[in-house]
């Protein structure tokens, strides 16, 4: 697995705690993709949760997750629907 070349998406108002919380959500969708198990989908939901605290506007969540998307070719939303939708590991196919 190579490194990531691309830089999340954050907002430079939001404090460390906040970066911490998205960033979690942002990792544990690339390993929905990348892990060759995926990741849980208790902790995709769990680290969702946490990033609606610091993004509770959809709008806002939706420019996230499109920025994130062309950054990384990994959607929030498919992925947190599959977690919605699945117990177990989610495991995301290919890239956007």
């Amino acid at each position: 697995m190579e490194p990531n070349n691309y830089a999340y998406p954050l907002e430079p108002d939001w404090s460390t705690e906040d970066i911490v919380a998205v960033t979690a959500l942002y990792q544990r969708v690339e390993d929905a993709y990348e892990l060759p198990r995926g990741v849980a989908s208790s902790e995709l939901l769990d680290a969702y949760r946490a990033f609606q605290t610091v993004v509770p506007q959809k709008f806002m969540e939706k420019q996230l997750d499109k920025s994130f998307e062309e950054a990384a070719g990994y959607s929030i939303y498919r992925t947190m629907k599959r977690a919605r939708q699945e117990d177990g590991q989610i495991k995301m196919k290919g890239q956007a």
